[in-house]
């Protein structure tokens, strides 16, 4: 009976540290396309940003930061990695730091570049 015990206990500890990895690994990428209001000048949008204490805010704690681009005429572009159930206080930080000052548009985002690479080698490229 012990021995039965101890499998079961050893099976539901795989179990509960496999659930956990995978939790882990729950993270989605977001693109966000920081667009600035152009009928605002840039001293005007940075005042807003600091009002909206943007720099304190954005990204949040969960996310980490893959890229950080500015796009000439558009505005910013920030490709964020973050886990799924973090994805309400990412959109928080958005609608409390960077309304006024940026339109705001997300697209779910994946890495293509190895998928890339794989066809090209494959290919002979």
């Amino acid at each position: 009976m012990k021995k039965i015990a101890c499998v079961v206990l050893l099976c539901l500890s795989a179990s509960l540290a496999y659930a956990q990895k995978a939790a882990a690994s729950d993270s989605v990428m977001i693109t966000i396309f920081l667009k600035h209001q152009q009928d605002k000048s840039l001293p005007e949008l940075q005042a807003k940003q600091k009002a909206n204490r943007f720099q304190e805010l954005f990204p949040p704690k969960e996310a980490r930061v893959i890229s950080w681009y500015v796009m000439m005429g558009i505005g910013q572009v920030v490709t964020v990695k973050i886990p799924a159930s973090a994805l309400r206080a990412l959109n928080l930080t958005i609608e409390n730091g960077a309304w006024g000052a940026f339109d705001t548009e997300f697209y779910p985002t994946y890495d293509y570049a190895p998928i890339w690479r794989e066809g090209q080698r494959k290919s002979g490229k």
